[in-house]
């Protein structure tokens, strides 16, 4: 993918070398099997950072101001590559071929049933054992017309994971001057593929490593989500938030109900859920606003828009304290969330679900928008 004002690719410089260009840098970030892990730097005049690197296409961290004028990074990671090499809970991270869950690790495309890895109970998740976040993706860092950012491209092999098709894959993070980071996905195949991408960053407004996200007020532009079985499949149906604790079509708390006496509460153990985003009207534009939210200690808020029919939101229920990020904070319970912009899970098994299937000749293309700002 060509940019102007492109800077060159990481294959072209010295792998030690450090570069500087407009708003963006290139350092060395260590190595995984003999390659050279890359950490690209974008920042804007109001003083807004982006790290991400090559590895899984991962933001590593995303500094903002609070109402004060005060920088925080308020997505959850690590320091240094190794916490990224281990089993951790997808910080930051690009995944694929398919975000979320295929019940059993299995579907059949064609008349043909494939088997995936079962890497999540008795399911698939996250594209399986080696997914898109594990592996090293090239890329080509660009500053443009006030903006910076950087295209990560990777080729899946056919039979990688055991998915059909050779899938090459274009995800470009830009840096807007408006405090806004867009992620921007394309893909094609030679053969007919399940695709679900979407970016996995755990954000805790307060500043990652503060506490816990339960005060944070959550509004999600849905009035409906899809129920799921014990082990997180959608049962298929699409359910009414109203009268429910998944109704935040209004500002709510995130933490007001998410232990109610509620089965779905139970079977996520908090929210784990997908929720099916408002349609927007006929001649609107595909992209609009999908969720909202507030800190109301610091001030910041994050707003997202999305083309994707559906976002996940996850309340870091399974983070334990076991794992140690950045500046030597403990993650505990709850201590970031997830708005995972994505098609439903498990759509290649459900007929009734938007269909993920990509053919050849056709081309995906999904936007996501991740807008900062404050509040007085």
């Amino acid at each position: 993918m060509a940019c102007s004002g492109s800077g060159p690719s990481e294959k072209a410089q010295s792998p030690g070398a450090i570069v500087r260009q407009g708003g963006f840098t290139r350092a060395p970030f260590g190595q995984v099997d003999g390659k050279p892990i890359y950490l690209y730097t974008l920042t804007n005049a109001n003083g807004m950072e982006v790290r991400a690197m090559s590895l899984g296409a991962t933001i590593v961290s995303l500094r903002t101001r609070d109402r004060a004028g005060v920088s925080d990074d308020v997505v959850l990671g690590f320091d240094a590559i190794e916490g990224y090499l281990a089993d951790e809970p997808y910080f930051g991270a690009i995944v694929g071929r398919y975000g979320n869950r295929i019940a059993k690790g299995r579907f059949t495309l064609d008349g043909k049933t494939y088997r995936l890895a079962t890497n999540n109970g008795p399911n698939h998740l996250h594209g399986g054992v080696k997914g898109f976040d594990k592996v090293v993706w090239d890329a080509a860092p660009f500053d443009r017309d006030g903006q910076s950012g950087v295209v990560f491209t990777h080729t899946s092999p056919d039979g990688d994971e055991g998915y059909p098709g050779t899938l090459s894959v274009t995800v470009t993070y830009t840096l807007t001057p408006a405090n806004e980071l867009l992620v921007d996905y394309e893909a094609t195949t030679d053969k007919a593929t399940p695709v679900n991408l979407t970016q996995h960053s755990y954000f805790n407004l307060a500043g990652a490593g503060s506490g816990d996200i339960l005060g944070h007020q959550l509004t999600i532009d849905a009035d409906r989500y899809t129920p799921v079985d014990a082990t997180l499949i959608p049962t298929g149906a699409l359910a009414p938030v109203d009268g429910t604790p998944f109704d935040f079509r209004r500002p709510a708390a995130i933490g007001a109900r998410i232990d109610a006496d509620d089965p779905q509460i139970h079977n996520g153990s908090g929210y784990d859920h997908n929720w099916v985003l408002t349609a927007p009207p006929a001649g609107v534009p595909a992209l609009r606003h999908s969720a909202r939210v507030e800190d109301p200690k610091s001030g910041r808020t994050l707003d997202v828009s999305t083309t994707e029919p559906g976002v996940q939101f996850y309340t870091g229920n399974f983070l334990d304290g076991t794992l140690t990020g950045k500046s030597g904070h403990v993650y505990k319970r709850r201590a970031g969330l997830c708005l995972e912009t994505q098609h439903f899970p498990d759509s290649p098994n459900q007929p009734n679900f938007p269909s993920t299937i990509l053919h050849p000749g056709e081309r995906y293309q999904s936007k996501t928008v991740f807008a900062f700002g404050v509040t007085k």
